[in-house]
């Protein structure tokens, strides 16, 4: 059970040439258009000549008794405790083992040392921390390649086995969705290499060729592919009492040497120490940082008196539960006049998602899986009656859709305390490794 990326991993890793497990399908879920498509017979390997099919989610008893099936894997994340049981209760209900699979039998081991980067939510604020990581390993003078939690969206998932982003055109040449753009385009920017695919064995091997240390990028609050030598865990205030009531990002957190209660400068007080508490009741050798998470309009005069239209993140406020982002914060921080509610404008599967999403009320999630998709978004954002569009999102939206309104970009990332911070954790762990 999955949604194109930790199902994917798992059976690569431990079922892929393992002849005591017949693997009969895959199910999907949260990403549009995967059902239906083949793990392709050049990823599946010698024992499944045919690869293997795909399903959505909710054939799932339909499936399991059809074909006497021993054992589900449950292999997606970013989710609330009473959901993952409800699904193990379906499974069980229909006659199988419910499994979770761990560390010991789905982590790689790297040649290189590596720093994991994990979360307890999406949208917790992990890829301005690894980038902050990187760039303080690239000025102590260290290669640095990082490697992101995969995205396979793609129909042939044979172009995606193993993919190198260093340039706006390798964007185009893998045809990257919004989501992806929003990860690699910020490496690109920086003149840095983030690698993705699916394959991740082949992806890290890769990787090592050209890195003296591994960031391991991690997304969707799963934790990391590949066995970290630091594990720093970034939690959200914002979403307080998620660290020990999500899965697996208590995991992330039970396991995290650093722990980052993230966006302290705009959370109430009572939340982050609830966060401090939970975290040292569960890790109480884990190191505490308090991270503070700016906010930055490129052009404020822009956004000052006007209505305007806030486009955010698209996983934080889709499944990662928020009902604001950076947009927002940036918006009220300069003094916008209105922010207007963008359902009414909306077409298409953008409709879809304000159904699926309903706490969402006065941002648009800037989701984008597919063309059709993204001329959707582009449609919405062009029937908005406001005078600006306010950009949360890392990426220029310009390069990928044509609006007719004028966009102001925000930019985020970490302040100068939690970057004086995290570089005393990176020395310290390039000390451990001799490599000071």
């Amino acid at each position: 059970m999955g949604a194109a990326g930790r199902d994917f991993h798992n059976f690569n890793v431990y079922f892929r040439n393992n002849e005591n497990y017949e693997v009969v399908a895959f199910t999907a879920t949260q990403i549009p258009d995967i059902a239906g498509r083949k793990y392709p017979s050049e990823l599946s390997g010698p024992l499944y000549p045919n690869g293997i099919p795909t399903y959505h989610e909710e054939k799932i008893t339909k499936l399991i008794k059809e074909n006497n099936v021993d054992q589900v894997v449950f292999a997606y994340s970013d989710l609330p405790y009473s959901y993952v049981m409800n699904k193990s209760a379906m499974i069980n209900a229909a006659g199988a083992d419910f499994i979770l699979q761990g560390p010991k039998s789905t982590m790689l081991t790297s040649k290189k040392p590596v720093i994991a980067v994990c979360a307890v939510r999406t949208g917790c604020g992990k890829s301005q921390v690894s980038r902050t990581i990187f760039e303080i390993l690239r000025k102590k003078g260290h290669r640095v390649a990082s490697i992101r939690h995969p995205m396979p969206y793609d129909k042939d998932l044979t172009l995606q086995t193993v993919q190198r982003f260093a340039s706006y055109e390798d964007l185009d040449t893998y045809r990257c969705t919004i989501e992806e753009r929003e990860e690699y385009e910020p490496y690109i920017d920086m003149d840095g290499a983030i690698y993705a695919g699916v394959d991740y064995e082949k992806i890290l091997r890769e990787a090592e060729k050209e890195a003296d240390v591994i960031i391991w990028d991690g997304g969707n609050n799963d934790f990391s592919f590949i066995k970290p030598d630091l594990l720093i865990t970034i939690a959200d205030p914002h979403r307080a009492g998620h660290e020990i009531s999500y899965y697996p990002g208590e995991l992330n957190i039970r396991d995290a040497d650093v722990v980052i209660i993230n966006k302290v400068n705009t959370a109430k007080k009572e939340d982050i120490e609830t966060v401090r508490n939970n975290v040292k009741q569960i890790n109480p050798t884990a190191k505490i940082i308090d991270g503070i998470s700016t906010v930055e309009a490129e052009d404020p005069e822009m956004i000052h008196g006007k209505r305007v239209l806030v486009i955010e993140d698209g996983p934080t406020v889709t499944h990662g539960g928020m009902k604001y982002g950076a947009g927002m914060v940036a918006a009220k921080k300069n003094g916008a006049k209105e922010i207007i509610d963008p359902r009414s404008f909306a077409v298409g599967s953008i409709i879809d998602t304000f159904d699926k999403y309903t706490h969402l009320t006065n941002v648009l999630p800037a989701i984008g899986y597919g063309k059709k998709q993204i001329h959707e978004l582009e449609q919405t954002i062009n029937n908005s009656d406001c005078d600006v569009v306010v950009c949360g999102t890392p990426i220029d939206l310009t390069l990928i859709l044509k609006a007719n309104l004028p966009m102001v970009r925000i930019w985020y990332g970490v302040g100068e305390k939690t970057v004086n911070e995290l570089n005393d954790v990176v020395e310290k762990f390039l000390k451990t490794h001799n490599l000071l």
